[in-house]
């Protein structure tokens, strides 16, 4: 027997995923009025300004908080961080 979930419930699809993982990195950076502007191949370390290294832990942060994660040291790599199709895909993994 299959159990109905309910769309809450349910870990997000990988789309979702990234549209999720948009929304709490442009609410992070307060770049919010360009978040529709963001794509998966938005490059983010060293392309975005408002993602220094303060930002990227106040980003880990926050998507820890939001998909109930935990975004190990080791996690901080360039591979994880350089586009947001990185980060999402990286975040997606973990739920």
């Amino acid at each position: 027997m299959t159990e109905t979930a309910h769309p809450d419930d349910t870990a997000p699809t990988a789309p979702d995923s990234f549209v999720q993982v948009r929304k709490v990195l442009a609410r992070t950076l307060g770049i919010e009025d360009r978040e529709a502007e963001l794509r998966p191949e938005t490059e983010l370390l060293g392309e975005l300004p408002e993602l220094d290294s303060l930002a990227v832990v106040e980003l880990a942060s926050a998507l820890e908080e939001h998909f109930d994660i935990v975004i190990d040291d080791d996690d901080f790599t360039g591979e994880v961080f350089e586009t947001l199709g990185s980060l999402a895909a990286f975040v997606s993994g973990r739920r």
